[in-house]
């Protein structure tokens, strides 16, 4: 073993096995999905075994909900972030959103919302998953609404459900048709949107 490698695998054992475990199931389910990786595939990246995993996390079942929660927690904390940019500008917020999530969407690396292809991959109502999908989904709706009704849209509500929809399918659109088609002008498309709705 070179200096390197062996440099990597004693930084690999100071984080604990359950953080491994989810950093390896994030990573997994997000570049392959959450039906076609298993147990062992997980255990393997994390550089530990079916036993830990299943002492950390009671079945794979929770291991995904528990990936979904962190995800969710992340977007939680860029809705913060937002407010700290722009403290007291809910317009302002909601521009730099529109701009962080056409980068975001338009980034090589992306493969849609986590949380939308978890839904689709999961689409039995008692998946312990899906509370974790639906919560976060509703929050950011409720985000959306709180911003378009502080910037003064003569209807939040539906200004709010229209740049939601909006995002989900510059997501998709990004996948079928790439980067250059539609989803490159979802920033523009929705300052459009808001500026129909401002009163």
């Amino acid at each position: 073993m070179n200096a390197q490698a062996t440099a990597n695998t004693t930084e690999t054992a100071k984080i604990p096995p359950r953080d491994r475990i989810l950093a390896a199931a994030t990573d997994l389910f997000y570049r392959h999905g959450i039906r076609a990786v298993g147990v062992d595939a997980i255990a393997e990246a994390a550089g530990t075994n079916k036993m830990t995993l299943y002492r950390h996390f009671d079945s794979k079942d929770a291991l995904v909900a528990e990936y979904l929660t962190g995800l969710a927690a992340e977007a939680e904390k860029s809705w913060d972030a937002l407010e700290r940019q722009n403290p007291g500008n809910p317009r302002a917020q909601l521009s730099t959103w529109l701009k962080s999530m056409e980068e975001h969407v338009l980034s090589a690396d992306e493969r849609g919302c986590a949380l939308v292809n978890a839904a689709v991959e999961l689409p039995e109502k008692e998946h312990p998953a899906r509370c974790v999908i639906e919560r976060s989904k509703i929050a950011q709706r409720a985000r959306l609404i709180a911003l378009c009704r502080g910037a003064g849209a003569d209807d939040a509500e539906l200004l709010a459900d229209a740049i939601f929809l909006l995002l989900e399918g510059a997501r998709v659109s990004a996948q079928s048709v790439g980067p250059t088609g539609p989803a490159s002008h979802l920033a523009r498309m929705g300052e459009a949107l808001i500026k129909a709705h401002s009163a």
